[in-house]
């Protein structure tokens, strides 16, 4: 896909980055997470502190309604939320389909050995992980990477151990390792939305080919 505008800031972004905006059967403004909805949409590219305060104000409704080009749109005072909630059911979502596909680790035991060999392509801890536990095996992971004196680490999730093991189907999953760089790559891009959206972005994701700046905000 080309790049979108944000209808609240004007600034363009690749969708990835963005959250798409659908209108239900009758009137109300859904959030689109998977851009798959039919019809016409409107993208936004705000955090959730920005959003709130857009929707307080009347702002994003008329956007909205210069976007749609229709007046009887429904903006739910539950839509943040839901955004949220969106954006983390599909980062468990991510995660499930790579530990599916066998292209990750967990157990901190395999993690260390697999960043010491340098296997590991981008290492995660919940959000309730003991610091203890993540600084050894940040540790490992420079070792592996050959960058021991540098802030190189692993990030830690917006996402507590209980909702990765149930995403996951496995028990008391605390650190991840992907050992796979396209997977690594689509985590990247799933966490990135998240942490954006909440206002705590750690690291950039993967992005794709740079697209056309001439692409509208609404599609």
């Amino acid at each position: 896909m080309t790049e979108r505008k944000c209808i609240l800031t004007g600034d363009r972004a690749d969708p990835d980055m963005l959250i798409r905006l659908a209108v239900g059967p009758e009137g109300q403004v859904l959030p689109d997470i998977r851009a798959k909805a039919p019809g016409r949409g409107a993208w936004i590219g705000v955090d959730r502190v920005a959003l709130e305060a857009a929707i307080a104000k009347g702002k994003l409704k008329g956007a909205l309604a210069r976007a749609f080009k229709a007046g009887d749109l429904h903006v739910l005072d539950a839509l943040p939320a839901m955004i949220e909630d969106g954006l983390r059911k599909a980062l468990l979502d991510r995660l499930g389909l790579e530990a599916r596909a066998s292209m990750l680790l967990t157990g901190s035991e395999k993690i260390d050995v697999a960043c010491r060999k340098g296997d590991v392509k981008l290492l995660l801890h919940a959000s309730d992980a003991a610091a203890d536990g993540n600084r050894k095996l940040d540790q490992a992971l420079r070792v592996g990477q050959e960058a021991e004196g540098t802030d190189l680490a692993g990030i830690t999730l917006p996402v507590d151990r209980n909702a990765l093991s149930m995403a996951m189907g496995r028990d008391n999953v605390v650190h991840i390792a992907i050992t796979d760089s396209r997977a690594a790559a689509r985590l990247r891009g799933a966490i990135g939305r998240l942490e954006s959206y909440l206002g705590c972005a750690t690291e950039a994701p993967a992005h794709g080919e740079p697209a056309s700046a001439d692409a509208p905000g609404v599609g």
